[in-house]
């Protein structure tokens, strides 16, 4: 399948890849981070799957979720009839779920299941048996249970049933893990479950305040933020997958079942702008437990309980999406430096408490620490919003986003009544500014530069205006954003930056797609411009690149005509909320 082909089901603590065939080829239990249990998204169906659909197995005709629900239905139409297929995960209790149910829309249909439970990304064989008339899988840590209302045979390393479904009928499949150590689960009542999870989603959408005229792609934007969501810590991760290539057949694939400071702190943006002030204070709790500790131990990205040793690990025996290798665990970026989070946080924490989270005393006193270690180090170099594995730079986005940085410290004092050194922190901004003006600026071309000193384009320069560091109908500005659009466009989307084989910023080989959230800062400046028509037509045509149930890669390969990376990525959603906004 490709990568738009699959859908999303989650609990808010883990999340499942759902192919358009009917077969879970991707979940990790019991968080986002843990090993997968079906791993075939990265391999083979001999990693890991379940699949169940109608006998032959082919795509389903049409697929949707419920309104304002993260509850997947597909139907087949099929000669004997139609049958549809409901999958979702319930809000968890103590064990996670993944249920099944299988419905007669019409006539009579044949249907087909194939269960592999697989551990450790596939690797682990598990020890099968039955008890009460249920499957068991243990392998090591791991135990999942398969409560089936038909009998499932053995063989082949697998488990499979055949069997017919007539119209009203329905037929409930779950699938629970559980540490192997603990006793059976209590098993859940599925139809009971289907109605307080359809509940809690159409609860929760019912918060938006978001009324433009794109609400159906924001809220199923929102929605999926929520999903990405772990809510025992409120930590964000930046997609539920790992090593979805962002160059088909080649090396850029990374782990991204983190949370990234800098990709939650826009997607808390999303959140707070349409109405969800919960999710800030929970986010911003975690972010207290993060990072509590030196400022100069501060890191991009941690677990999702706020782990910080994410050691990046090759797993040898997958083959990759679509012979994309290596496969990765764990994200080697853990270690870099990147100035910009710091201005990431200030300008969260800053909108957070603007929108009315209430105050803390806590939180204030870390955010002093950090200004403290921006005043100490913004003028170096280092990896930068794409977390180059390159040489470190003075890229232009870093320094700008220590800026701003100092631009909220002094907007906390001002409006939120704090204490601080705010003539100081005035005049570092006003240095920082006058620098980047000075050097990472070239005024031969009007435009600003990725790094001091170089001639290349970055698209994280679009935004300029929506951080308030220059207006949008500046000249150097107007300049930056007809730059890009001549420069770093492909097929009418925004690249990232140059890659080719005499450009080592990155330190890679291969090239990449379209970076989506590129395109939409795109879509956002050219609104503030007051280029409405130019930046309707590029959203709407943005738009059109969702899958069918309203999801978004990484990226677009307009060489591919296809998404390509890990998927659903916050980072394409966030600024697909943002856009709308713009827009409207």
């Amino acid at each position: 399948m490709r990568i738009e082909d699959y859908a999303l089901i989650g609990d808010m603590q883990s999340a499942a890849l759902v192919a358009r065939d009917g077969s879970i080829d991707w979940l990790c239990l019991p968080r986002f981070d843990s090993p997968a249990c079906f791993a075939a998204l990265l391999g083979s169906e001999r990693n890991g799957h379940w699949w169940l659909g109608p006998t032959g197995r082919q795509p389903a005709t049409r697929r949707r979720y419920r309104p304002d629900t993260l509850i997947l239905e597909s139907e087949w139409d099929t000669p004997t009839g139609t049958l549809r297929v409901i999958d979702f995960m319930p809000p968890r209790d103590v064990n996670p779920d993944v249920v099944r149910i299988v419905e007669g829309v019409s006539g009579t249909v044949e249907v087909s299941t194939t269960l592999r439970v697989r551990f450790d990304y596939g690797r682990i064989v598990p020890w099968v048996r039955r008890t009460d008339g249920h499957l068991q899988a243990i392998g090591g840590p791991d135990s999942a249970w398969m409560h089936s209302p038909v009998p499932l045979k053995g063989g082949d390393y697998a488990h499979r049933a055949t069997f017919h479904v007539k119209e009203g009928e329905r037929l409930s499949f779950v699938f629970t893990w559980h540490p192997s150590h603990e006793p059976m689960p209590a098993q859940i009542h599925c139809e009971n479950q289907l109605e307080e999870t359809e509940a809690m989603w159409a609860d929760w959408v019912a918060r938006c305040t978001y009324e433009g005229p794109y609400r159906e792609a924001v809220v199923r934007s929102l929605i999926t933020l929520k999903a990405l969501t772990y809510a025992p810590t409120g930590g964000i991760v930046a997609a539920p997958t790992t090593s979805l290539p962002e160059d088909l057949g080649g090396v850029r694939n990374w782990d991204y079942r983190y949370c990234w400071l800098r990709d939650a702190t826009m997607t808390l943006d999303a959140l707070i702008g349409s109405g969800y002030l919960d999710e800030a204070a929970a986010w911003r709790a975690w972010l207290l437990r993060a990072i509590a500790g030196r400022p100069q131990d501060l890191q991009i990205m941690y677990g999702v309980a706020g782990e910080r040793r994410l050691t990046e690990l090759q797993l040898g025996w997958l083959d990759g999406y679509e012979d994309s290798r290596p496969v990765r665990i764990g994200n080697q970026a853990v270690n870099q430096l990147q100035l910009d989070v710091y201005g990431e946080v200030m300008n969260c924490l800053y909108e957070s408490r603007a929108m009315g989270l209430p105050p803390d005393d806590r939180a204030w006193s870390i955010q002093r620490e950090l200004l403290d270690y921006v005043e100490d180090h913004w003028h170096e170099p280092d990896e930068g919003l794409w977390e180059v594995r390159g040489p470190r730079r003075h890229f232009t986005h870093s320094k700008m986003m220590c800026w701003v940085a100092l631009d909220r410290a002094v907007k906390y004092v001002q409006e939120f009544g704090r204490t601080g050194p705010v003539d100081r922190w005035l005049a570092l901004r006003d240095t920082i500014h006058a620098e980047i003006c000075d050097k990472g600026y070239d005024p031969r071309r009007n435009t600003f530069t990725q790094s001091y000193g170089s001639t290349e384009l970055d698209a994280s320069l679009l935004m300029m205006p929506s951080v308030g560091f220059l207006p949008p109908d500046d000249p150097r500005v107007r300049g930056t954003v007809a730059a890009i659009e001549k420069e770093l466009m492909s097929d009418g989307f925004v690249l990232r930056y140059p890659v080719a084989a005499d450009n080592d910023v990155d330190g890679l080989p291969g090239g990449e797609g379209a970076f989506l959230a590129c395109s939409f800062w795109l879509v956002e400046v050219m609104a503030k411009q007051g280029r409405k028509e130019e930046a309707t037509q590029l959203f709407e045509r943005l738009l059109a690149l969702r899958n069918d149930v309203g999801l978004l890669a990484e990226e677009f390969d307009p060489r591919y005509g296809r998404q390509v990376g890990n998927f659903p990525q916050a980072f394409s959603h966030v600024p697909l909320i943002l856009a709308a906004r713009a827009l409207s």
